[in-house]
C-alpha cells in the first residue's frame, strides 16, 4: 500500500509542476484530490484491509493528501506572485507565433533555378563591383561605343575609362569571367544583383535582380535557344504558354531577340496585363556574338552559343500579379504575408 501511495504522490507532484494557469490547477485538483481520484479510492479501501494494517495505511494516505493540498496551495501562491510582479495575467494564452516565409523574389529565383537545373545549367556568381573590362569591353561594348547608353552606369571613379571600377549593370560580366576560365562545353546561369542609375517608378528600380543564362558548345543553334525558352515559360507559367521571338539588338549577341510569351492572364485573347496584344515581353536573348567568343579565347569557327537574361522582379510581377516593382523592397509585412 505504501509503495502505491508513493507512486501516486510522485506522479501528482510532477504534473503539478507543469500547471501554469488556474484552469490547469483546478483540473489537477479534481484528478488527484477529487472524489474520483486514485488517492480517495485508497482511503475508501482501507476498511477492506486487515485490522492490523488499517492504521498505518490510513496515516500514510492522509499524509499524502495533506502534502498534495499544501503543494497545491503553494503553487497557486507562486502563480499569483508571478502575475503581480510582471503586471500581466500569466493565465492568459500567449500570442500566436507567426512563422516566417520566403520573400517572393527569393521564391521566384529558386523556381527559376529549379526549372533550368535539369537542363544542365549550374548557378555561378561574380562580383557586384566590376571592372569596365568585364562589364563592357569583353562583351563587345568598347569605350565610347553608343551602346553604352543602354545602361545608365554607376561609376566608382569620376570619369569612365576602360580601367574603371563600376557597379555592374547586368550579370553578363560573369559570362566573360566563366569563359576565360572554362573550356567548352559551358552551361551556366548567373543570378545576382545589378545596378543602374534610373528613376524609380512602378516598373523601374535602380537596384534589382537578374538571371543570366549561357550555353556554349559546338553546333548550338537558335533552335536550341528557342527550345530552352519555351521549356522555361511553360514550366513557370503553365503548359499552354506559347513563345514567339522578334528581332532586337544587344551588342553581345547576333542575332539578338526579345522573347514574348502568350499572355497567361487572358490566354492570348487580349487584356490589361498584355496591353490587349495577347503577348507579354519576358526576356532578352540571342546567339553569342563571335567577337565575344574571340575576346575570351574561343574559336568562333568552332564554338557557338546562346545567352538570355531576365529580370527576377519582372517574372515575379507577372507570376503574382504585382503592379509596382517597388513593393518588393518596401518591407511592408502586409504585402509580404500574401505570399504563402
Amino acid at each position: 500500500m505504501q509503495e502505491r501511495i508513493d507512486e501516486l504522490l510522485a506522479a501528482a507532484r510532477a504534473e503539478l509542476s507543469q500547471a501554469g494557469s488556474d484552469a490547469a490547477l483546478e483540473a489537477w485538483r479534481v484528478a488527484h484530490l477529487g472524489r474520483r481520484s486514485a488517492l480517495t479510492g485508497i482511503l475508501r479501501s482501507i476498511r477492506d484491509l486487515p485490522p492490523d494494517e488499517r492504521r498505518a495505511a490510513g496515516q500514510a494516505a492522509n499524509a499524502a493528501r495533506q502534502s498534495l493540498e499544501e503543494a497545491l496551495a503553494a503553487h497557486r501562491d507562486s502563480l499569483s506572485r508571478r502575475e503581480d510582479e510582471s503586471g500581466a495575467d500569466v493565465t492568459m494564452p500567449g500570442y500566436p507565433v507567426r512563422l516566417g516565409r520566403l520573400h517572393p523574389l527569393t521564391r521566384t529565383l529558386r523556381e527559376i533555378r529549379a526549372v533550368l537545373a535539369p537542363l544542365g545549367f549550374r548557378a555561378v556568381s561574380g562580383p557586384e563591383v566590376e571592372w569596365d573590362r568585364y562589364n563592357f569591353e569583353l562583351l563587345n561594348i568598347p569605350a565610347d561605343h553608343p551602346a553604352r547608353d543602354m545602361w545608365d552606369t554607376f561609376h566608382l571613379q569620376q570619369q569612365a575609362r576602360p580601367g574603371d571600377l563600376l557597379l555592374r549593370t547586368h550579370t553578363s560580366p560573369v559570362q566573360a569571367r566563366v569563359m576565360e576560365q572554362v573550356r567548352p562545353p559551358v552551361r551556366v546561369i548567373v543570378p545576382g544583383k545589378v545596378y543602374r542609375y534610373e528613376n524609380r517608378d512602378a516598373s523601374h528600380e535602380s537596384e534589382f535582380m537578374q538571371v543570366e543564362g549561357l550555353a556554349i558548345d559546338e553546333h548550338i543553334t537558335m533552335a536550341d535557344l528557342r527550345g530552352t525558352l519555351t521549356h522555361f515559360v511553360r514550366a513557370m507559367f503553365g503548359p499552354d504558354r506559347e513563345l514567339r521571338i522578334r528581332a532586337s539588338y544587344f551588342p553581345f549577341t547576333e542575332p539578338s531577340a526579345e522573347a514574348e510569351m502568350s499572355c497567361h492572364a487572358c490566354d492570348g485573347g487580349g487584356c490589361s496585363v498584355c496591353g490587349g496584344s495577347g503577348w507579354i515581353e519576358i526576356l532578352g536573348a540571342g546567339m553569342v556574338h563571335p567577337t565575344v567568343l574571340a575576346n575570351v579565347g574561343y574559336d568562333p569557327e568552332v564554338y557557338q552559343g546562346f545567352a538570355f537574361g531576365m529580370g527576377v522582379e519582372r517574372i515575379a510581377m507577372l507570376k503574382y500579379g504585382v503592379t509596382d516593382i517597388r513593393s518588393f523592397y518596401r518591407n511592408d509585412l502586409r504585402f509580404l504575408r500574401q505570399f504563402h
